[in-house]
């Protein structure tokens, strides 16, 4: 199995290990510490895995406790707190060598209609318009740094900044907290809409607190500050398929006392509202 998106939907496919509990795996990688959209996404899976699946997630509030360890595996243990008419309420806690390190609640919420309103998109860009990641790297440097290369063959979702990168500090000065980004999966991720969604949670946490950095540093390059998730909310609007291209604006109103809070809106190439999203984030000097 090549293809990291391939990797990405078996990543989310977690193992039952009892009711109500599930085991998921966490990948041996040269990161100190698990990615916390990957245990987000594990998270609302086994959460997922215990409703009837005829209500989608509408929302989910989440806590970063403690630093996961890669290549541990991740037990789930799902809190079956309500069944309504209407609405479905699931807690998680992610367990990991006898230790919290994440905990979860999500909201399910059985289709219905009503009326519709929301703000518009700014105007910005199309996807093919912009270059990757990598590409930007070799225009500006000549030559694409061996981490960056190996970092763009693992990743499951293929990434364009809507505005140019910034390599330097003297980029920075003057930057806006505001950043945006077309993304979608690198490969086909099947049919499920909860492997859609928890893809899409997953994706949520890689690029939202560039907005806090922005104003600071570069966004490549060596880190002046320790950054760390330590809260997650998002809320689901529309249905969406995450292997589609999808613009994540981001903006951050706020940082301070060392932290920095993010806010996101992610919209189809139509211009839809598809979720809404919300992190702090730790900042602090290395």
């Amino acid at each position: 199995m090549t293809n990291p998106a391939e990797k990405l939907v078996d990543l989310l496919d977690l193992e039952q290990i009892e009711v109500n509990i599930f085991r998921g795996r966490s990948p041996q990688e040269s990161l100190q510490r698990v990615f916390g959209g990957q245990v987000a996404g594990q998270a609302l899976v086994a959460a997922g895995r215990t409703t009837e699946g005829d209500r989608p997630v509408h929302s989910l509030h989440a806590y970063f406790l403690r630093p996961g360890r890669p290549g541990v595996p991740i037990v789930y243990q799902v809190e079956r707190v309500r069944d309504g008419r209407s609405f479905t309420t699931r807690r998680v806690v992610a367990i990991q060598q006898g230790r919290t390190i994440f905990n979860l609640t999500a909201s399910f919420h059985k289709p219905e209609p009503g009326f519709t309103h929301q703000l518009p998109l700014r105007q910005v860009p199309g996807p093919e318009d912009l270059p990757t990641i990598v590409e930007e790297a070799r225009a500006h440097l000549g030559a694409v740094p061996e981490a960056l290369e190996r970092m763009a063959r693992r990743q499951p979702f293929d990434i364009r900044y809507v505005d140019r990168l910034r390599w330097t500090p003297e980029e920075v000065e003057g930057a806006e907290p505001r950043s945006a980004v077309w993304m979608r999966a690198v490969g086909p991720l099947g049919d499920d809409p909860l492997v859609h969604t928890c893809a899409l949670t997953y994706a949520s946490d890689m690029t939202l607190l560039d907005a806090v950095r922005l104003p600071v540093e570069p966004l490549w390059g060596p880190r002046g500050f320790d950054m760390a998730s330590l809260d997650h909310a998002m809320w689901f609007h529309r249905p969406f398929r995450a292997d589609e291209w999808f613009l994540y604006d981001q903006e951050s109103p706020i940082a301070t006392g060392g932290r920095g809070l993010a806010r996101g809106s992610i919209y189809d190439r139509e211009g839809r509202l598809l979720v809404s999203v919300v992190q702090e984030g730790l900042f602090r000097p290395v």
